[in-house]
């Protein structure tokens, strides 16, 4: 919070300035409030509560600054804990596929008497501290050498600039972006970041291309992008796999492992920290995990994991998911557990996302972009990722190879599995009319079924606004059992394994 207040003040000496804050806490929002009764405008921008209040939009209040933009032609974006990209459209291929990174403290003699309020000013403040160096980018000029009319896009979310260009670059935390004349340019105010020392923070920002298709994030044939999301699970499953596993040798690879699976044998303990969706895949896949390795297994909500300041040692292999990989308190976690030594391992669903950076190995689920708000397809997606890196451990123990056959046959019939569940959805839109009326449910399971129900749980409190919660069924006769009556609807998932005749 003082960085970022210290941010604003730095710019508010430069020129007036218009700020468009998105999604802030009412903290930062108070700070900003402050500056803005000084030089600033400042316009705060919600996300939509209600489908009632179709004003309160983003783009609503963007549009409605536009006039004030001419007289702030000098767009400057700062990265500070969520994700931020920059979308480079050319008719002519680029020179360089990077753009440098300039640092403070450097100085020259052709930009000592640039002023701050022009067009190629410099960023800081000119007799606080040193000036930021200012350099001709090769990036924004053609093969041939010459420069060349240049469109830029600003997003979080790559989907949302796909139709444009497939060419992005990716902003770094505390990384400030400038716009001018055509041009881009990174600054950063510190060579220093952490514990990090300057040789570690990267120079450039490459441009690098999506692979990301635009019929990806189109609804098609479906009403909504969640019903897509949930019949694209067959094929999101199949992609997580194709490539990884092969089922004629019963053998599992992932590449992005391989160097560091001695230390993760070695490891004294693992940690999966996750939020929400995520967080429940990490459940399911606790009992086969260790089952697979004999390594214990805990798994942590990101956000009590920091609460308890969690302890963490250099001997431990710590795993974190999510599918956009930009997770705030994930991230913290990261770099919580990045001070302590410890041997972090990535498992996200967005490549290029920080946490895919910023980990020291990991796997990319490739189930393919995720609209909807509520995260369907990716429940599995990383559930299997979790299962592979199990299967890849245990390759070295014979006393597994059986279990580990089933696991990786049941693996190649998945996909079938799925869309013979997907043909039942008549089926159980009636079962769910049975139950819309009713104010609570209870969803009841046991063993490898209790994530299933706590993700079932939260999927109906996120979609049809009832309240619902998920039971170990061992626990029903420590009170649970006292919210049940004739009138309390009850779903019970059970399966043929061990556990069946106890449920």
């Amino acid at each position: 919070m003082e960085q970022c207040a210290d941010a604003q003040e730095q710019l508010l000496d430069l020129f007036p300035t218009i700020f468009i804050t998105f999604n802030s806490t009412t903290t930062i929002i108070r700070v900003l409030s402050s500056l803005a009764s000084r030089r600033a405008t400042y316009i705060f921008v919600r996300s939509p509560i209600h489908p009632q209040h179709p004003t309160d939009r983003a783009t609503t209040t963007i549009a409605c600054s536009v006039p004030l933009w001419p007289q702030h032609p000098l767009p400057v974006l700062r990265s500070r804990g969520s994700p931020l990209l920059i979308g480079v459209k050319t008719d002519k291929k680029l020179k360089v596929d990077f753009v440098n990174v300039e640092f403070a403290g450097q100085d020259n003699s052709e930009n000592a008497n640039l002023q701050p309020s022009s067009a190629g000013s410099l960023l800081g403040v000119p007799s606080a501290n040193p000036k930021v160096l200012r350099t001709q980018s090769r990036a924004f000029m053609s093969e041939d050498g010459l420069p060349q009319p240049i469109e830029f896009f600003i997003a979080s979310d790559a989907a949302a600039i796909v139709e444009h260009t497939k060419r992005v670059l990716y902003l770094e935390d505390d990384d400030i972006a400038h716009i001018a004349e055509g041009e881009l340019h990174i600054h950063r105010i510190r060579r220093k970041q952490g514990d990090q020392t300057p040789s570690q923070i990267a120079a450039t920002r490459t441009i690098e291309t999506l692979e990301l298709e635009i019929a990806a994030i189109m609804k098609g044939k479906f009403d909504t992008f969640m019903q897509k999301e949930i019949y694209e699970q067959p094929e999101s499953v199949v992609n997580t796999m194709r490539g990884r596993v092969n089922f004629d040798d019963n053998r599992t690879t992932l590449g992005g492992l391989r160097a560091y699976l001695p230390i993760m044998r070695r490891c004294r303990r693992m940690v999966f920290i996750a939020c929400g969706t995520i967080y429940h895949s990490c459940l399911a896949t606790r009992a086969i995990f260790e089952e697979l390795t004999e390594i214990p297994v805990s798994v942590e909500l990101a956000s009590d994991f920091l609460d308890r300041k969690t302890p963490i040692f250099r001997d431990d292999v710590v795993v974190f998911l999510s599918q956009s990989g930009e997770t705030a308190d994930t991230i913290l976690a990261l770099r919580y557990c990045l001070e302590r030594g410890a041997l972090c391992v990535g498992v996200v669903n967005t490549v290029g996302s920080t946490l895919s950076r910023e980990t020291h190995c990991g796997a990319h689920i490739n189930a393919g972009p995720e609209v909807g708000v509520a995260s369907t397809k990716a429940y599995t997606p990383q559930y299997v990722a979790l299962l592979m890196i199990a299967l890849q451990l245990s390759e070295d123990r014979i006393s597994f190879m059986k279990r580990r056959n089933q696991i990786i046959a049941g693996l190649h019939a998945l996909p079938g599995q799925i869309k013979k569940v997907l043909e039942l959805d008549a089926s159980l839109q009636q079962l769910a009319a049975t139950v819309s009326e009713n104010k609570s449910l209870l969803l009841m399971g046991r063993g490898y079924q209790y994530a299933t129900c706590l993700e079932g749980a939260l999927k109906i409190k996120e979609i049809s606004y009832m309240h619902s919660e998920g039971i170990l069924a061992g626990e029903l006769k420590h009170g649970p059992l006292a919210l049940v009556d004739e009138n309390m609807p009850v779903i019970i998932t059970m399966t043929q394994d061990s556990l069946y005749p106890k449920v």
